[in-house]
């Protein structure tokens, strides 16, 4: 981009909303996106968001007081299926600035937060979600695509075709794309679809930050886009209690190789698939958790401070516009 030039502005309705520099959220995953990451992403100028699970008492206790001394907005993700009212009273009383839920009914959830005078951020897979996300009143709806890493929907669409459609179908309520973004090329490409921002995920992953072990950190930097699968494989062999209708997209797994067409074999008898699967992970014959990461992997090369990558994202994101504007 021209430095003679002004900068473009990337503001949009979900900057807007929030007040938030960038139209930057973090994807909030379990057990990758705790209070660290979260206020990094916040303080970097997007908008961070926890990784809460299911809401499980001993994660909150440890990762949000992380967040007691950040003055820019942040939020808590859920993953609904697994959540209860008490883990989202007790998010509240900390004051996040949105609260998102994933994978499920937020029905049970969306008026206490509104109560609260908190924002509702629902992430949709089909058009039915985006829909009840409408009609429940959200104030911000994550389109997600499969190229996401981690879970997502069996049957599920492309992040290109997927979001305007979404975006079309919801106006005007902001939408953040989510699935397959890892640069600013694609935080532009968001926008270009109508998008208000972007949900990333697998990028944060990979940053000084983020709670992964140094081996997953290594496996993300050198992962490619075609080493990821989306499989139900590693839930089922590790007992997982995901619903059938989300998929993970995983980097490879022994398992994977030696399970993939025989997935109802291994989940005819769940316990010794679950022995069988903790005495190879003791003998190290496979890690002990998968490497959740989407399509757009290969676009992770380093592990940045997340703060400074907010900035480089959005810097990119204006550089993309303004080529594509002919500046």
């Amino acid at each position: 981009m021209d430095e003679t030039m002004p900068r473009m502005t990337l503001s949009t309705a979900f900057t807007t909303l929030f007040g938030v520099r960038h139209p930057i959220a973090l994807a909030p995953m379990g057990g990758s996106a705790g209070g660290a990451l979260t206020a990094a992403v916040s303080r970097g100028g997007g908008l961070g968001l926890l990784g809460a699970g299911g809401g499980h008492p001993d994660l909150l206790a440890r990762e949000l007081p992380v967040l007691a001394d950040v003055e820019e907005p942040w939020g808590v993700g859920f993953q609904t299926w697994a959540t209860e009212l008490r883990a989202v009273d007790e998010v509240l009383e900390h004051h996040p600035a949105a609260v998102m839920f994933s994978f499920g009914d937020p029905g049970p959830f969306v008026d206490r937060v509104h109560e609260a005078g908190v924002a509702v951020l629902l992430q949709v897979t089909d058009l039915e979600e985006a829909r009840q996300a409408v009609d429940l009143g959200a104030d911000v709806i994550v389109a997600q695509g499969t190229e996401s890493g981690g879970h997502g929907a069996l049957h599920g669409r492309s992040t290109l075709p997927f979001v305007p459609v979404v975006v079309d179908l919801v106006a005007p309520v902001p939408v953040l794309a989510a699935g397959g973004i890892a640069d600013g090329r694609g935080v532009a490409a968001a926008l270009a679809l109508g998008a208000a921002g972007a949900l990333i995920g697998t990028r944060f992953q990979a940053t000084a930050e983020a709670l992964v072990d140094p081996p997953v950190a290594e496996a993300l930097v050198r992962g490619r886009g075609q080493d990821t699968e989306r499989n139900r494989i590693l839930d089922i062999a590790r007992s997982s209690r995901w619903p059938s209708k989300y998929t993970a997209r995983t980097l490879g797994h022994p398992y994977l190789d030696r399970w993939r067409g025989r997935e109802a074999e291994l989940a005819a008898d769940p316990a010794a698939a679950r022995r069988a699967y903790d005495a190879d992970v003791e003998r190290g014959a496979v890690p002990p958790s998968p490497v959740w990461a989407g399509e757009a992997v290969d676009l992770v090369t380093d592990l940045p401070p997340a703060t400074a990558l907010v900035s480089t994202l959005a810097a990119e994101a204006e550089a993309a516009l303004a080529r594509a504007a002919g500046r």
